[in-house]
């Protein structure tokens, strides 16, 4: 089954074709790094770290770039507010991006270059551009000429006109149109600066993402994503430079997702509506944060609420208990006993990869994907609940089968990455002690439930279930006795 991938420049959905065999080049706009990240740039870094694993699992080989940007009149600005370097500023922020990567279970792409370590590739780029006439130099800035590239506004669909009335521009006398934008800055006071043909001076922003996808992916590769917002000017300007550099295609499939919003509106530093991403795990697990990014597809808005994450929790402790009562389920079965297992829940849960898939080749829709994996939750826990105390080996294997493919699946979420068992049981300590319960008194009311049940005690078997029910306490009885969970 091919992959579907919905297309910015298209406007629509384009099959994933390699242009080399299998071997799929992805690269993404990464952090600025002058700050602690926020839960946008977690949506970021989920959404694509997805997608590398689904490529991985599909059995793609994947060369995937995520860069830093350290050298911004951000980070200029934020280190001189602070009173150290630019270096010591980025390196630090780039170091706590890091660990909050780890603390999320973010998989390490392939490269991770920053925009410093590559300032000879970036001035040689630029010096093709002055040498095809499609950048200028007035005194120690370097501009790009938008109007020798044709296609310019080919991404965010808007003429150079269109956007010149519409757009807040800079007023800057020495360019020679509005539109045009720096690839080269001389240097000011107090700012880093390297030599150039041009005189001591900085990379502009947009230039190094042409020239780091250029050095690590080759002219012309499969996927580059990033944020909506980065649509324009950066992306459209990243065209510009790399089709103008190289005269050859430059990205086959245009990736965006998604802002997070809280209350509607989007979360941005500016707008001092933002939570770290430290902030939210302090408080909820990381697989939950990542079950709730991956509740909605990731085009759409991301709308944060506590609740919503809470509710995410429920969702994966779900799964966890699921794939636990899996696992307490003897290793073999009765091989002369009937199967008791329905063929239509069978059939669904012998076809949950071939649905998981279908609905994860059509643009990479987790919150479909996620759908299916409730579905077989609920079909799960049906089974075990009436599986006979000594099954028969087909049902056995069955359920082993599909709690494995189960976990592998939601792994390339980076769901399920602890083991079943000892997650349900740590998460059973948590809640007997939130409650207050005894375990002690539990397994004693136990005792005489099952000794009421061998007197034909019905009713009083029945009211100590009602009374354990009424505390949050869950029997269940099977081939090895009656066990217990707190709902």
């Amino acid at each position: 089954m091919s992959i579907q991938i919905y297309n910015t420049r298209t406007g629509g959905k384009t099959e994933l074709t390699p242009l080399a065999e299998n071997h799929v080049k992805m690269y993404v706009c990464g952090i600025t790094a002058y700050d602690y990240c926020h839960i946008g740039h977690a949506r970021s870094a989920l959404a694509f770290d997805m997608i590398y694993r689904y490529l991985l699992y599909r059995g793609y080989r994947v060369t995937y770039v995520r860069s830093f940007t350290d050298i911004v009149d951000k980070i200029i600005n934020r280190a001189q507010e602070q009173g150290t370097t630019t270096e010591e500023l980025s390196e630090r922020f780039i170091q706590k991006f890091h660990e909050d990567m780890e603390q999320l279970g973010v998989a390490s792409p392939t490269v991770e270059p920053k925009a410093t370590d590559h300032v000879q590739e970036i001035i040689d780029m630029i010096e093709g551009l002055v040498d095809k006439g499609m950048a200028y130099q007035v005194d120690g800035d370097v501009y790009y000429a938008v109007e020798k590239f044709s296609d310019y506004g080919i991404l965010s669909k808007r003429s150079i006109e269109d956007m010149q009335a519409g757009a807040r521009i800079e007023i800057n006398e020495k360019k020679r149109n509005p539109m045009d934008f720096a690839l080269w800055k001389s240097s000011k006071p107090g700012e880093p600066i390297w030599d150039s043909p041009w005189g001591p001076g900085r990379p502009g922003w947009h230039i190094e993402c042409s020239a780091m996808s250029k050095k690590y992916l080759g002219n012309s590769f499969d996927i580059h994503g990033g944020g909506k917002d980065l649509i324009f000017p950066h992306h459209e300007n990243e065209i510009a430079q790399s089709m103008g550099a190289t005269g050859s295609p430059f990205v086959n499939i245009w990736v965006h997702h998604g802002f997070v919003t809280i209350k509607d509106e989007k979360m941005s530093k500016s707008l001092g509506n933002f939570l770290t991403i430290r902030n939210v795990l302090e408080r909820f697990r990381p697989e939950a944060l990542r079950l709730f990014v991956f509740s909605t597809h990731y085009q759409s808005p991301l709308n944060y609420s506590e609740a919503a994450i809470k509710d995410a929790e429920v969702g994966l402790e779900r799964f966890y208990e699921c794939l636990a009562e899996i696992a307490r389920l003897p290793e073999s079965g009765d091989a002369g006993k009937e199967s008791a297992i329905s063929k239509k829940d069978a059939a669904k849960l012998q076809s949950l990869e071939e649905r998981f898939q279908k609905v994860m080749n059509n643009d990479f829709n987790t919150a479909q994907a996620l759908a299916q994996l409730f579905d077989a939750v609920k079909i799960l826990n049906k089974i075990t609940r009436v599986l006979p105390g000594i099954p028969s080996r087909q049902d056995i294997d069955l359920l082993h089968k599909v709690g494995v493919k189960f976990k592998e699946l939601a792994n390339i979420m980076g769901l399920l990455t602890e083991d079943p068992v000892e997650h349900a049981e740590a998460l059973q300590e948590k809640r007997i002690k939130e409650l207050g319960l005894d375990p002690a008194t539990i397994e004693t009311l136990i005792r005489q439930r099952n000794e009421a049940r061998r007197n034909k005690d019905w009713a009083r078997g029945d009211a100590i279930r009602d009374e354990l029910l009424a505390k949050g306490v869950e029997l269940k009885d099977g081939a090895k006795g009656t066990t217990w969970k707190v709902k």
